[in-house]
């Protein structure tokens, strides 16, 4: 039995600036995406799935998590994080899965359709998407948000989702599994990250619409709320400031690990989980989120 509040590194962190969206070799402690720590039990054996933005941080460690649990994996990612995928590729080809890389923009809807149909056909199905891309930039005051930038936060991060969504639905079967990744910013917004903040209350809100929405064909629809956790978000999306003391804000005193996030995305994917949908489950460290 481990001590959660001693099992990973705590602040202070050493300064690290990264433009984004950052590199994981970069990162000063490396994260732990569960590359050597994540055990699969075959919940997920004869599945495949596509997670946005699996080439780092929770997405890398989702997509770990889900090759060891049986899955074929498909990540979706922006071309310059091409060495991050084709690491969590070959993971996934160590567990003895096929892993589709898949390059491009999600905030380009035809590039949203195109990765869908594309893991399906090369997988032969798709029964389960990961929303997962996001971007983040910090803002000062209100006047010094760029227009062009608050676009960007929702065209990647709700856009995005809302179309890889819909063209899901051609291929998902009854039991299918979309699980969006939102954020306990949804719920407690930081002036900081207020364009950032607004996309993740607008998942949260599809979430619980789109569970209803889909119900009538079997596809199970929830979200997972992450704390602070440390991913190449971290350096390249904040101050160093915040960077040098991020995690002390929780009562676990110190930021979560992507791989300690792993197993609820695995639980929501799982067909144990028939019964949950427009579920938001919270994953931050015994901080309060009501």
């Amino acid at each position: 039995m481990t001590d959660p509040l001693t099992k990973y590194p705590r602040p202070p962190f050493p300064a690290q600036p990264q433009s984004f969206p950052g590199k994981t070799p970069k990162m000063e402690p490396e994260p732990d995406h569960g590359e050597e720590s994540y055990k699969g039990a075959g919940k997920l054996t004869g599945k495949a799935a596509l997670i946005t933005g699996g080439d780092s941080g929770i997405g890398r460690a989702v997509a770990i998590a889900y090759a060891r649990e049986g899955a074929d994996v498909a990540i979706a990612y922006l071309p310059e994080e091409q060495a991050d995928a084709e690491a969590v590729g070959q993971w996934i080809e160590k567990a003895g899965k096929r892993a589709l890389l898949l390059p491009g923009d999600i905030k380009d809807a035809a590039f949203a359709r195109e990765i869908v149909d594309r893991t399906a056909r090369e997988f032969g199905r798709l029964d389960v998407l990961v929303n997962n891309a996001a971007f983040q930039e910090p803002n000062r005051g209100l006047d010094a948000l760029d227009d062009a930038v608050f676009e960007k936060h929702f065209r990647t991060n709700v856009f995005g989702s809302f179309y890889a969504t819909k063209a899901a639905l051609a291929h998902l079967p009854p039991g299918g599994s979309v699980i969006f990744t939102s954020s306990v910013n949804s719920k407690h917004p930081m002036p900081t990250l207020m364009a950032y903040s607004a996309t993740k209350g607008a998942l949260s809100n599809m979430v619980l619409s789109l569970a209803q929405l889909l119900a009538e064909k079997g596809i199970r629809v929830n979200g997972v709320l992450p704390g602070p956790i440390w991913t190449p978000f971290i350096p390249s999306g904040m101050s160093q400031d915040a960077v040098k003391t991020f995690g002390s804000q929780v009562p676990f005193d110190r930021p979560g690990q992507p791989a300690e996030l792993a197993s609820a995305y695995v639980m929501l994917a799982a067909e144990e989980s028939s019964y949950t949908s427009g579920a938001l489950i919270t994953v931050a460290g015994a901080m309060p989120v009501l």
